[in-house]
């Protein structure tokens, strides 16, 4: 309490009231309040694990909004804010003024609408994260407030304590010139200079900034650039697929998407959101038909099986699919070294996708050293479950075979 103070949660409080919620107070009074905030909060896994700090940052981190060619940001360290932080008062005003104040200008299928960020949060569910119990769920939309505001306090605090302002936010702003400003240019640059004679381009997590602009360039020239039917535009990570013209002259025939959806096995829970599935039909210049898919898998890969036997079980139930051939590109979260019942191995994984006719790029038996991701996290950060320090980032890193292409 002396880094988010008492007087900063009797604020957020009665704003979190005004806007109907239900009442925290007794969490901060005989939890959060008391704990340090390094070992206490920063380093508790938990907190990571039921997306307490990084749900609220996911959606309020970096804000694309329309007719504007530069997001809004969320006041905090760890994204591209540029105004001022040089002390915890003048933060929590920002702060407090952008969540509740601030109404934004969010393109959505229905067209634009104007909301606070607070509008915008999503709650928790245990379906997908079942780390957190179910009274947490219930109170989810005001925890990760009150989360979500103690984390960006405790980074404005570390940051002024370790360097003075003048010296860490002239730091900070050369570093988003160059990595976060230009990170989607830069995406755009890669695929158009390594990829552009690829046929078929899946990607996952695809902003809707990407999205315009990839349209815009040499890449919407010579690919179909398709997007989900109903794009999450508030959590703003779309399955995405590109179409070259070339190989597929028609563009996109049908988005199946929704009879992909509706094909999970009843009274299944699948921990997938909006915007994770992207499901289409198109055919080839040969006159070859085909399901094309892209999919983001949960962290824990455990709706990847779920996911592809609903994509085959939609092709074998509508008659008009039956002789289409499926190409499915994914982020499945596979794990080399999976914890039984909480992750997905990747070798059984390779047994489900073999069990339904098909292969992918790295064969029928996928190689668990066969790495496609290789990275670890610091804790400047939210998902405070994947930090590590930089002496342990190859033990304590992500280091999996998590991304496929399948075929059959």
């Amino acid at each position: 309490s002396a880094v988010f103070t008492d007087a900063m949660f009797d604020r957020l409080e009665e704003r979190m009231k005004g806007v109907g919620w239900d009442d925290v107070r007794s969490y901060w009074e005989s939890d959060f309040k008391g704990r340090k905030i390094v070992s206490g909060f920063m380093k508790d896994k938990a907190l990571g694990s039921k997306r307490l700090a990084s749900m609220p940052d996911r959606i309020t981190n970096t804000i694309n909004v329309a007719d504007e060619e530069l997001p809004v940001c969320r006041p905090t360290v760890i994204n591209m804010y540029d105004g001022d932080l040089s002390t915890l008062d003048v933060w929590w005003a920002a702060w407090e003024k952008f969540m509740f104040d601030t109404k934004l200008s969010i393109s959505t299928k229905d067209g634009v609408v104007a909301e606070e960020p607070y509008k915008m949060l999503q709650p928790i569910k245990k379906s997908k994260y079942p780390d957190i119990t179910v009274e947490e769920e219930r109170v989810s939309l005001p925890l990760q407030t009150m989360c979500g505001a103690i984390f960006d306090a405790i980074l404005v605090h570390m940051m002024n304590t370790v360097s003075d302002p003048s010296v860490w936010q002239s730091l900070k702003r050369t570093m988003v010139e160059n990595l976060n400003r230009q990170k989607v240019p830069h995406t755009l640059d890669i695929l158009e200079n390594v990829y552009s004679p690829s046929d078929i381009i899946t990607l996952q997590e695809v902003s809707s900034s990407l999205i315009d602009q990839a349209r815009k360039r040499t890449l919407g020239q010579r690919f179909w650039i398709v997007a989900p039917g109903d794009m999450d535009a508030v959590r703003d990570q779309n399955s995405v697929i590109f179409l070259n013209k070339e190989t597929f002259p028609a563009g996109p025939s049908a988005e199946i998407t929704a009879l992909v959806e509706n094909s999970f096995e009843d009274g299944a829970s699948v921990p997938i959101a909006r915007g994770d599935i992207l499901a289409i039909t198109a055919t080839d210049r040969d006159g070859i038909p085909f399901v094309v898919s892209s999919f983001h898998g949960d962290t824990n890969g455990l709706a990847t099986k779920p996911v592809l036997s609903a994509i085959v079980k939609a092709m074998g139930s509508d008659s008009s699919l039956a002789a289409h051939k499926l190409v499915f590109g994914l982020d499945a979260n596979t794990y080399e070294k999976a914890k039984p019942g909480k992750q997905q191995d990747v070798m059984e994984w390779g047994e489900h996708y073999v069990s339904h006719g098909l292969t992918s790029c790295w064969g029928d038996v996928p190689n668990p050293s066969n790495y496609t991701t290789f990275n670890s996290r610091t804790y400047l950060q939210p998902q405070l479950n994947k930090a590590c320090k930089k002496s342990n980032k190859r033990e304590n890193g992500d280091v999996n075979p998590k991304d496929f292409i399948l075929f059959g």
